[in-house]
């Protein structure tokens, strides 16, 4: 049994700030994506353009690894928008288990304008929509409205990966 889960969504679903959450509440290390971005793709999104996948590849690589390198198990906040993304991250930690952070497009376009200093600005939102290929049928994954508060957000996800034994 794994202690590995990719905290997964849209930008602006809370991915970081639940993830943070639900790894202390399991006990388990914390792993930030954002911070593993390699600068040229940070720049990009900077400037309004969307990642490719070719752009994502070496990232998601280096985010498989990261866990992998934690055997006591982490929560790692990705995007994970794509199955072959998270399949890609699956690879590197067997048993992997996602949280999927659903959120609408205008209430993640209100949050992402709202937060200061982060590289990701809102003319991309709609774009992460086009891309989400639903995680929901497959195997793994407990899906939780990101609209709820916080609190509630990081309950649910513990006590439905909990029941379904993390």
């Amino acid at each position: 049994m794994t202690r590995h889960v990719v905290v997964m969504g849209v930008a602006g679903c809370g991915k970081s700030v639940v993830g943070e959450q639900l790894a202390g509440r399991l006990g388990v290390g914390w792993i930030d994506g954002d911070g593993f971005h390699p600068e040229e793709n940070v720049r990009k999104m900077r400037r309004g353009i969307a990642l490719t996948d070719e752009d994502r590849a070496g990232w998601l690589q280096r985010l498989g690894a990261e866990m992998a390198a934690q055997p006591a198990g982490a929560v790692l906040a990705c995007s994970a928008l794509k199955r072959a993304y998270r399949d890609t991250l699956r690879a590197a930690v067997p048993g992997l288990r996602f949280v999927h952070l659903a959120l609408g497009l205008d209430e993640a376009q209100q949050r992402v304008a709202a937060r200061e200093g982060h590289f990701y600005p809102p003319s991309l939102v709609a774009s992460q929509f086009v891309t989400l290929e639903d995680p929901a049928p497959e195997a793994g994954v407990v899906v939780v409205d990101a609209a709820l508060p916080v609190a509630e957000v990081v309950a649910r996800a513990a006590a439905e990966l909990q029941a379904t034994g993390i």
